[in-house]
Formats: C-alpha cells, sequence, structure tokens
C-alpha cells in the first residue's frame, strides 16, 4: 500500500471513529456511501479497437451510460461486464477473438465507472443497467463477466429470459455481498456492531432485500445457463472460499476452474484464462 493511501485510510478511519459516537445511523449511511463509490474512474489510455467500436449509450435513472459494440447484426451477441473500479477498455484483449468466433460483442461502462455518469454504484442499479441493456440491444446469447459484474449479472440472469444454450463466464465474481461488506468493515475498522446493523438496514430500505440475498450461491438456483467460473487461490478481493461454497453444491451446469498465483486482477489476462474462456464461448 502506497504512502498516500495509507494516510488516506487512516484519516478515514479517524473520521468514522468521530462520527460513530455521534451517531450509528449516520456512521452507516456514511459506510454505505463508501462502499458504493469507486475510489477513481480508471485513466489508462483507451485501447485502440475501442476506436474502432460504433459508440453507444442510452440513459437510466438520469445518468448517461455510455458503451461500445463491434460486428454488429450477427446472430450471436455477447456482453462484457467490468468489475468495480474498472472499467469495459479493460477487456480489450477478447474483443477481435470474440468477434473473429462470429460475436457482436457489446461492452458498457456502469455507472460511475469509465465514460459513463454517476458518483456510486450499487448492485442494484449495475443490475438494472444490465437490463436496459437486454431490452435495447438483446437478446444476448452470452456473458463475460468479472468481480462486482458477476454480482451483478446474476441478479439479473435469474430474472430475464434464459436458456440452457445461454453461456456465462463468471471470472473471480463477488459472489457473496456479506462477505465484501465484512471486509469494508474491518477495512474501516468498523467494530461496532449497532453500526453494521444500521448498514444492513440501509440495504434493505433501498432494496427490498436482505444483504444475504446478494448472493450468487442464492441466484444460481434460478439460473440454467451454461457457467465457467474461474476463480484464483490468491485473490485477496473476492475470496476462493466463497465460490468454494457455490461449488460444494455440485450445480450440473458449472464448470469450475481454479487458478493459482493470479489474484484477483491479473487472473483476466492470464493467456491460459483467455484460452479456456473462448474455448467455453
Amino acid at each position: 500500500m502506497k504512502l498516500k493511501q495509507k494516510i488516506a485510510i487512516g484519516y478515514i478511519r479517524a473520521k468514522f471513529k468521530m462520527i460513530t459516537v455521534v451517531s450509528k445511523r449516520l456512521a452507516a449511511e456514511k459506510a454505505f456511501d463508501l462502499f458504493c463509490t469507486p475510489f477513481m474512474k480508471s485513466r489508462v489510455r483507451t485501447p485502440t479497437i475501442f476506436e474502432e467500436a460504433e459508440p453507444m449509450h442510452f440513459e437510466l435513472n438520469g445518468l448517461k451510460i455510455h458503451g461500445f459494440r463491434w460486428n454488429h447484426d450477427q446472430p450471436y451477441k455477447i456482453l462484457i461486464l467490468h468489475g468495480f473500479g474498472s472499467a469495459a477498455h479493460k477487456f480489450h484483449q477478447y474483443i477481435s477473438p470474440l468477434v473473429a468466433k462470429g460475436y457482436e460483442v457489446l461492452a458498457f461502462d456502469a455507472p460511475a465507472h469509465g465514460s459513463s455518469e454517476g458518483t456510486r454504484v450499487n448492485a442494484v442499479q449495475y443490475c438494472e443497467m444490465i437490463e436496459k441493456v437486454l431490452s435495447l440491444y438483446g437478446p444476448v446469447n452470452a456473458f463475460l463477466a468479472h468481480s462486482f459484474g458477476g454480482m451483478a449479472l446474476s441478479l439479473a440472469i435469474e430474472k430475464s429470459v434464459h436458456t440452457a444454450d445461454t453461456k456465462i463466464v463468471l471470472i473471480a465474481p463477488a459472489t457473496e455481498t456479506s462477505t465484501a461488506v465484512d471486509a469494508a468493515f474491518k477495512m474501516l475498522q468498523l467494530k461496532d456492531p449497532e453500526v453494521r446493523k444500521e448498514f444492513d438496514k440501509i440495504i434493505f430500505e433501498k432494496s427490498g432485500q436482505k444483504t444475504e440475498w446478494f448472493s450468487i450461491k442464492r441466484a444460481m438456483q434460478n439460473i440454467t445457463a451454461k457457467v465457467l467460473w474461474l476463480h484464483d487461490e490468491d485473490d485477496d478481493i473476492t475470496p476462493l472460499a466463497d465460490a468454494l461454497t457455490v461449488k460444494g453444491e455440485n450445480f450440473p451446469n458449472i464448470r469450475f476452474i481454479i487458478t493459482k498465483g493470479l489474484g484477483h486482477r491479473k487472473i483476466y489476462g492470464d493467456l491460459n484464462v483467455k484460452k479456456e474462456v473462448l474455448e467455453f464461448l
């Protein structure tokens, strides 16, 4: 961790300690806002392949959502979904091979990410974006999702029309929201159980669902699509332990590949992972 990050986290922790003394509810509200806020939009130079794309955009809850399309008007379509704090262009290495396989390729920046508007995003909003993409540009036959994108996709797919021929690639998906919240509270050193209760209450007030409902393991009970799930042993963001609980359910439509040494962010760029993904699709 860089010195600036350490200083920033130290300041945030101290601030939350003071807020907690004043109001548990306010501390929970601030924690929820932070939980839904990407630290920064990706500023990496946009790969050339994106200059060749057809730009797309639509409005969602008052925000302009930007996306990209390649190889339009093909019978098979695939939607790429990035993770939290990422952007569509992070998956540039998959575009040309997918086009070569005959896919029309769609990729959108989630609210508060990449070129899309907004400052915060939660799983419900990302799910709504996916549903809007499906209604505007569908039907979509295949999906490639990383991290937070995997959670949002699972929530969207379980409610949408799909078949056993639909293909889903989940790369290091955020399997359990409860785990992500636990990690956030640990990072912020928020140890007061009343703050956590208020945090969970906020999730219910905003979504009508409890925190544990936002679970890929739960959603998979309603998904019949073919799923390729790739996860790394050394993932420190979305723990393998959560993925293994899904593996233990022995869903007949899910194939797992466990890697080692790639962590959370290198996994989707790994050549062997890319090969497995493209062969599956």
